[in-house]
């Protein structure tokens, strides 16, 4: 008797605390993150200039990018809509109960997951559609004029990156259906897309049967000792996501495995020992990998020596993002500027979307405007990671990462 009351009082100490989160991260101020048009941008591997030389010409792209050859520089317009293609995965609420809890919300506990869930989702997006890809209906996500918004109402945050440059507001534009979207797209490469973009998101949804969902997380993180509710580190979190992945028995996924590092080392035959690892006996083809590499950059505070560094790995073609963030709040590190990291912030409590029904709406998977952060706040505790498609493709990125890495990873291997 005793030990039911005790759980009544636990149950009803979740539910107060999980209310409590809703409303916290359910309403937030409107803010605008403003970009220098002096200095270059860099999203995962592609730089940008938002540098004019009037209103309407944009100067040459050599002025000041000198990333490499894989380097794509755009204008404005060209950045927003790479970076909202990103999958933006957040807080959500009113979702099925997690096994073993009575938690229907991660508010206030699983950012760190959702900031694994955006690197996978990255890599997934490399393997599926490649780095090229954009969601063709990303400038379309509307913006709200409202100063604050709740998850009753607006469902994201608004900020228009835009606006922060130019001081001028875009225009509403009606959200897409996918029945529209496919009318528009007649080509069978871009319904090929729009399927495995939808198909990715799937993956991730807030259901027991999503294959990275929340609830398969925590599942998986029972056995690292955690369950719903605690906090989970970037590499807790890593080896969460390489059970997910190896434990994934959808036809689509089979090409594809994760490798997390052993004390920031790589070992490069056992990464490719990984990759040659067929599922099937008939099939020759390497696998792809996503090698995801746990650091400590400094002691309690990251060290501003490694600056240098995280920029580099911001810069390759192959880096799918930082799981990293402040102390206590993760953030999904995509890109930088100058000094400050360019990030997804998984702090938005969304409602639930079934993402088993036809045409689920996208609009909330896709993060309108991006955030920055100096570096000097970042915690020194992060996962890095990379997506190599075949074995050839991995020996690239081990010559290029090894240029940097020195300090950071094991020069015996990378």
């Amino acid at each position: 008797m005793e030990a039911t009351g005790t759980d009544e009082v636990d149950k009803l100490k979740t539910k107060f605390i999980s209310a409590w989160n809703n409303m916290k991260y359910s309403w937030v101020l409107k803010t605008k993150t403003y970009f220098s048009r002096n200095s270059p941008v860099l999203l995962l591997g592609k730089c940008y200039h938002f540098k004019f030389e009037d209103e309407n010409k944009l100067l040459p792209a050599r002025s000041g990018c000198t990333i490499e050859d894989h380097v794509i520089a755009g204008n404005v317009e060209e950045f927003r809509k790479d970076f909202i293609s990103r999958i933006w995965l957040t807080y959500r609420e009113e979702f099925p109960q997690i096994e073993g809890s009575a938690f229907t919300t991660d508010c206030g506990w699983g950012c760190t997951l959702r900031t694994g869930q955006m690197l996978l989702a990255q890599g997934l997006i490399l393997h599926f559609l490649g780095r090229a890809w954009t969601w063709p209906d990303a400038l379309n996500i509307e913006n709200s004029d409202s100063d604050s918004w709740t998850s009753n109402t607006v469902k994201k945050f608004t900020a228009s990156f835009e606006a922060s440059l130019s001081g001028e507001s875009e225009l509403k534009t009606p959200t897409v259906s996918q029945k529209e979207t496919i009318r528009r797209h007649s080509d069978d490469h871009e319904m090929r897309n729009e399927i495995y973009h939808r198909k990715i998101i799937s993956w991730f949804g807030d259901s027991p049967l999503a294959l990275f969902g929340l609830h398969q997380l925590i599942k998986y993180g029972k056995k690292s000792g955690k369950k719903a509710g605690d906090w989970y580190g970037p590499a807790v979190v890593a080896h969460i996501l390489r059970k997910a992945v190896e434990e994934a028995r959808h036809p689509d996924l089979q090409g594809i495995t994760i490798y997390v590092a052993q004390d920031c080392t790589v070992y490069s035959s056992d990464v490719i020992d990984k990759q040659c690892t067929s599922m099937a006996s008939d099939n020759t083809d390497d696998k792809a990998v996503i090698i995801l590499i746990p650091v400590r950059l400094g002691g309690e505070r990251t060290n501003t020596d490694y600056l240098d560094f995280v920029k580099g790995i911001l810069s390759l073609e192959y880096c799918v993002g930082i799981i990293g963030g402040k102390p206590k709040q993760s953030y999904y590190f995509a890109g930088f500027q100058d000094d400050s990291l360019i990030y997804m912030d998984p702090h938005y409590c969304q409602s639930f979307v079934d993402v088993s029904i036809k045409d689920f709406p996208l609009e909330t998977f896709h993060c309108p405007s991006p955030k920055k952060m100096s570096f000097r706040k970042m915690d020194p505790s992060c996962t890095i990671g990379f997506y190599c498609r075949n074995v050839q493709d991995f020996k690239r990125a081990s010559e290029e990462i090894t240029k940097f890495s020195i300090g950071c990873f094991s020069s015996n291997n990378w």
